[in-house]
């Protein structure tokens, strides 16, 4: 019985082995050391990779709130860190910081967008105006919040960050060309890696692979870097409106 057995799975490898070199299977299929049944984490085995990314995508979009966590870089290479916190309503907080270029914290609620800003922030900001203009108003508004001017591009940097559409049509650009990886964790939750193509570059992430298939890592290659992380979903919050 053990030489049937042997016999049978050496039958099996070498049968694998001829397929793979015949059909140059990509890496998820039976061609991979571990066979695609344990790739492929409940829910999505029955899944293809778009439709995995598919489901992410609502999932993430229908998320009463969420936290969320991206690093990028400016034009110039400085290097941008924003942390969020959004809801379906509108309300919205943001931290930005980029550098030497300063930090902002931006709150968005009822409809009105308030922000406070460092010296670093203020000064960058009001490039381009005469010194002791300068100079008064970054004295008059270091630490405090104002109503935000929409016009002013740090503003509408971290304003945008409030809205996960954004992040969301992104990978929904390019989910078609999704497919799935390896069982991975995101902190210690569960889930399943996806990686596609976007333009010249490609990109990556992982899905939460218990509960609501939510979108818990994004990473695009292409153009300027971006990382983006998904985190607290549905969890309620409330942002205090600023005393200006």
């Amino acid at each position: 019985m053990r030489l049937l057995a042997h016999i049978a799975a050496t039958a099996l490898r070498t049968a694998t082995a001829t397929l793979c070199a015949v059909t140059a299977l990509a890496p998820t299929t039976a061609c991979s050391p571990v066979f695609a049944q344990q790739h492929d984490t409940a829910p999505f085995a029955r899944l293809t990779g778009p439709e995995v990314a598919d489901k992410a995508l609502a999932a993430t979009r229908a998320a009463k709130s969420v936290r969320i966590t991206m690093g990028t870089k400016s034009p110039d290479g400085t290097p941008v860190e924003a942390y969020v916190a959004t809801d379906i309503r509108g309300e919205c907080t943001v931290t930005l910081s980029m550098g030497a270029a300063g930090t902002m914290d931006l709150v968005r609620t009822g409809g009105t967008v308030y922000t406070q800003s460092d010296e670093a922030m203020l000064r960058a900001a009001s490039a381009g105006r005469r010194h002791t203009d300068t100079d008064a108003e970054v004295k008059k508004l270091t630490g405090r919040w104002v109503k935000a001017d929409r016009a002013d591009r740090f503003t509408a940097q971290a304003l945008g960050y409030c809205d996960r559409k954004g992040f969301l049509d992104r990978l929904a650009e390019n989910s078609d060309t999704a497919h799935k990886g390896r069982a991975t964790t995101v902190g210690s939750l569960p889930a399943l890696s996806l990686t596609g193509r976007a333009g010249r570059g490609t990109w990556q992430a992982a899905v939460a692979a218990e509960g609501r298939s939510h979108l818990l890592k994004l990473r695009f290659s292409t153009g300027t870097p971006l990382t983006v992380e998904f985190t607290e979903f549905d969890k309620p919050f409330t942002v205090k409106r600023p005393t200006v």
